[in-house]
Formats: structure tokens, sequence, C-alpha cells
């Protein structure tokens, strides 16, 4: 499925709130997880993971510290995006890798951020929804949540809910089922 050497898993937390208050194209990035997977053995071969500190919404909504469990005293201290993405960049240090997401949030939310600071993104326009990977070899149109497609392959999630890191090697887990290189177990009968 991929002619790149590595699969970048990434797995981003941004700015949110319950009420609607905070537009889509206001969120920003708070934290970054990647795990570089080598594509041959799909075998992890390293992790990555930074706090970003937000410039719009500097003030971290207890909606989004609830639901991260980040807090204000992680993005405080912690680089700007810009700062944040050269880390990543330096760390990806120019190995083929294929960017991979759980979905297209993480692309668009990446996307959103180095175009309100003007900077590029280190992994180019090719992106794998592995979300969508995993839902066609399901057979349904739209691919489950990430805790979803564990219990079904039978793993258990490992690490905190929706901390970028956690999820990244969660998804990272998934690996083998949305590729096709490992089957996805059939669902047993109803009760």
């Amino acid at each position: 499925m991929s002619e790149a050497a590595f699969y970048l898993v990434i797995d981003l937390e941004a700015t949110c709130d319950d009420g609607g208050r905070m537009r889509r194209e206001e969120t920003e990035i708070i934290e970054i997880g990647a795990v570089l997977v080598d594509a041959a053995t799909l075998a992890t071969i390293d992790s990555f993971q930074t706090f970003v500190r937000p410039i719009r919404h500097r003030q971290l909504t207890p909606f989004c510290t609830q639901l991260t469990s980040i807090t204000q005293a992680d993005v405080d201290p912690a680089p700007t995006f810009p700062v944040a993405l050269q880390r990543l960049t330096r760390w990806i240090g120019g190995r083929g890798a294929l960017f991979c997401s759980w979905g297209d949030y993480d692309r668009d939310q990446f996307g959103r951020d180095a175009r309100r600071h003007g900077v590029a993104l280190p992994f180019g326009a090719r992106h794998l929804n592995l979300k969508r990977a995993f839902g066609e070899r399901m057979g349904e149109a739209r691919g489950p949540g990430v805790g979803q497609a564990l219990r079904r392959v039978g793993l258990r999630f490992e690490g905190t809910p929706h901390r970028g890191i956690d999820d990244a090697r969660n998804i990272a887990r998934l690996l083998p089922f949305s590729l096709g290189q490992a089957p996805i177990p059939p669902l047993g009968p109803r009760r």
C-alpha cells in the first residue's frame, strides 16, 4: 500500500470547548503524538511527543482539560506550533514516511495550523486515512473509532484516551488490520 519506508502515525489534540464557542477554524494543536513504523515489518521504530502552546485561545477550557487530561501547566511552557513542528521535522530526519492518521481530522488540523503560522509541513500532501482503510476492510462505509477498532480485533486500549501520544501508539497497533496484513475477525452472533 505504500512505497514509503515508514508509516508516520500522528494523532493531535487541539483546543476545544463543549458549547460551540470555538469554531473549528480557530482550534489550535496542543499536543502532537507521533509513532514511526517500519513499512516492511510494521514494527514501531520510535515515538515523538510534544505539547504545543496555543496563541489564539491561550486558556484551555475545563472541557478540553477533562477530555484530554492536558492541563494549562502542560501547555504554558510548551513551544509554539512553528517550534514544535521544527522538532517533529528533526525527529523525522528526512526518513521517507507516509503520514497516517485515524480519519482526516489530524491532516486538516495540521493544515489549519500550518497556514495560520505560515510554515510548511514536513511530510508532503500524501496522507493515509487508516480509519477509512479499516472500515473498508470491514465492508463498511465508515470506520469505527480507535477504541471500537481495538476491541473489534481483540486488543485493549493502552494509555489515556484523547492523549496524542497514546492514541498514536494504539493506532499504530491497528496498522496490520487497516493495511490488510492481518484479518479483522468477523463479528460473533448477536445476542
